[in-house]
């Protein structure tokens, strides 16, 4: 009597769903890149407007705020590179809100795509836009004397949380995006932007803020990822013995995830009832 043959089973493939949402998503990704080869003039300023914050904070506070260790650039630096990667969530809340007014919003619905492809491929592309900001920023500190300590692996480390943190960042933009009735709600809360990139470590020392205040600020995700990336490329940081502080690594992480794991299925959830 012949023992009956056991089969093993071969590699899982992806779920046709699966499937779907990342070749849908491709395809409205290059949507986005052919846009950007439309308008470089567009794509330049937003590269470009950081390098100039680092320059004029660099000029006007340079000489005032030595920052630790006396070097003003090597401290500014990774606060600088938290900054831009706040920054896009003006474009992405733009982006989102106008392709929500003109209606092309409308027409991806009436489409046979998955409905979270739509704001994937958005997440995706201005990702793609963020590693190059981030590129041009971190080529102008060079040019301006910072230098990284840290080796290539804590570069690449910090590299690492500063776009968790702009991918973070991009699901809630556009949620804002979707949810905002005009292009002036999103003019609004850009404004809120720079308040709420003060109100972090990124230029000073929470501690020389009032209580309440620097209580605040210390536990702001962009404080979290500014004082990760300095220990990570071995820049100098505020020497502040709080739990925040020491445990700045995992806060830079924790953040990311939390704010994805809450802003992600909203935007789709978001989409979904959109024109409904």
């Amino acid at each position: 009597m012949s023992t009956p043959t056991r089969h093993r089973p071969g590699p899982r493939t992806p779920t046709p769903a699966a499937e779907s949402l990342v070749g849908d998503a491709w395809i409205l990704t290059r949507r986005q890149f052919s846009h950007w080869r439309a308008q470089p003039g567009a794509v330049a300023v937003g590269l470009l407007f950081p390098v100039l914050v680092t320059v004029m904070f660099g000029a006007f506070f340079g000489g005032a705020i030595a920052g630790p260790g006396g070097d003003y650039y090597s401290f500014l630096m990774p606060g600088i590179f938290v900054m831009a990667m706040l920054f896009g969530l003006e474009t992405t809340m733009a982006g989102v809100c106008a392709d929500a007014g003109r209606g092309v919003t409308d027409r991806f619905r009436s489409l046979p795509i998955h409905p979270g492809a739509v704001v994937l491929g958005r997440a995706l592309a201005d990702l793609v836009l963020a590693v190059l900001g981030l590129l041009v920023l971190m080529a102008a500190g060079l040019s301006l004397g910072w230098r990284w300590t840290g080796g290539i692996a804590g570069a690449l480390a910090a590299v690492g949380l500063l776009l968790a943190l702009r991918f973070a960042l991009l699901w809630v933009g556009i949620v804002i995006g979707l949810v905002a009735p005009g292009a002036e709600t999103v003019a609004a809360v850009q404004i809120l932007v720079w308040p709420l990139s003060m109100l972090s470590n990124i230029f000073v020392d929470p501690a020389t803020m009032p209580g309440w205040l620097g209580t605040l600020a210390s536990w702001n995700p962009l404080s979290a990822t500014a004082t990760a990336t300095r220990e990570l490329f071995g820049n100098p940081t505020w020497a502040a013995p709080t739990w925040v502080d020491q445990h700045a690594t995992a806060l830079a992480i924790g953040w990311p995830v939390l704010l994805t794991a809450i802003f992600a299925p909203l935007a789709v959830r978001q989409y979904r009832r959109l024109g409904g």
